[in-house]
């Protein structure tokens, strides 16, 4: 008998999420089925999105994300036991898996490529989700060409750090905003971004004029609010904006969502293209980004840093701290 714990969303998030929003029980495994297996988790994955998907869901779910587990029992020829897979089961430490269902919050488990000598959590970020996120969304939707000028926000996070380094890879000239001193060394020192702005300490409109004395071409938005109003508005004539996500404001209740400028007349007056994307539409090409971004880790191009939690009972604080921008790269549990 396998007894699993997990969390299950108590309440539905109100502002910054709480402690007691989640609540941590046992439940009790059946015993495995034809053409199923059993993962015991070993890194779960912390990311912005949940903060607003766990909205879509009644009270009572298991608390949404992706996780490694290795198969520690298999009655499926092709989940032998000892190989890992990415799963959408949530925060969970013990999941029966029937490779046949459909419920798994849009993406199917697939077993975790070799990696060799780099750590199997890598399939949680820049080999994984966050990865292909990166790479599909500004290749695909910005399009960008080698001497243009590529602005990243929340660009010291898994995604936007990943970012930056593509555009780099392209030959584009990169300028990341980020939310301290540290991650704006971190950025240019380590990654090769060319510029770093400290939205806290720095004027942004001030700092992106000296920066990208030609303007912009590209914008890959993380953040929304005034922060991409800023940016919109020192682009170049048919710039492209590739819309990730909105942390700024999620954390906002939707009756007092934060003001921000116009945006209308600077899409219309520098025939802006903004496209908003989830990275599930490429779902079908999964294989593409990881082994393009693999290609470019072994290559050195792409680096990565991960900010690592220890402990199932902790993964609320690794949620929590994310969502206050506490970490670098990718955040992560290991359970």
């Amino acid at each position: 008998m396998v007894i699993a714990k997990k969390y299950v969303l108590a309440k539905h998030f109100e502002g910054e999420p709480k402690v007691s929003d989640l609540a941590i029980v046992d439940e009790e495994l059946p015993v495995l089925k034809e053409e199923e297996y059993l993962i015991q988790a070993e890194f779960l994955s912390v990311d912005p999105y949940m903060r607003v998907y766990t909205q879509r869901y009644p009270v009572g779910i298991t608390m949404i994300g992706r996780q490694i587990g290795k198969i520690i029992a298999s009655k499926n020829k092709d989940y032998p036991v000892g190989k890992r897979v990415v799963a959408n089961v949530g925060w969970r430490t013990h999941t029966i898996i029937d490779p046949n269902s459909k419920e798994h919050f849009g993406q199917p488990p697939y077993v975790l490529p070799d990696f060799g000598t780099l750590p199997a959590s890598l399939g949680l970020g820049v080999l994984g989700r966050p990865g292909n996120t990166a790479y599909f969304g500004l290749v695909e939707i910005c399009q960008p060409k080698a001497g243009e000028t590529l602005v990243v926000s929340g660009a010291a996070g898994a995604v936007g750090s990943h970012v930056g380094q593509i555009g780099k890879i392209l030959g584009l000239r990169v300028i990341g905003i980020a939310g301290s001193d540290a991650k704006c060394k971190w950025l240019k020192e380590e990654l090769g971004f060319d510029h770093a702005i400290n939205y806290k300490t720095q004027d942004i409109t001030a700092a992106l004029e000296k920066a990208a004395p030609h303007k912009v071409d590209c914008y890959f938005d993380n953040v929304g609010g005034e922060i991409s109003n800023i940016v919109m508005n020192q682009m170049n004539n048919f710039g492209r904006v590739s819309v990730c996500g909105s942390i700024s404001s999620y954390n906002a209740q939707s009756d007092a969502l934060p003001k921000c400028s116009v945006v209308q007349k600077m899409v219309v007056t520098l025939q802006l293209r903004i496209e908003g994307f989830i990275v599930s539409r490429w779902d079908h090409r999964l294989m593409e980004g990881i082994e393009q971004n693999y290609q470019w880790v072994k290559e050195e191009k792409l680096k990565y840093r991960e900010t690592v939690t220890e402990g199932f009972e902790n993964t609320f604080e690794a949620f929590a701290g994310m969502l206050q921008g506490k970490n670098s790269g990718k955040a992560i549990v290991k359970v």
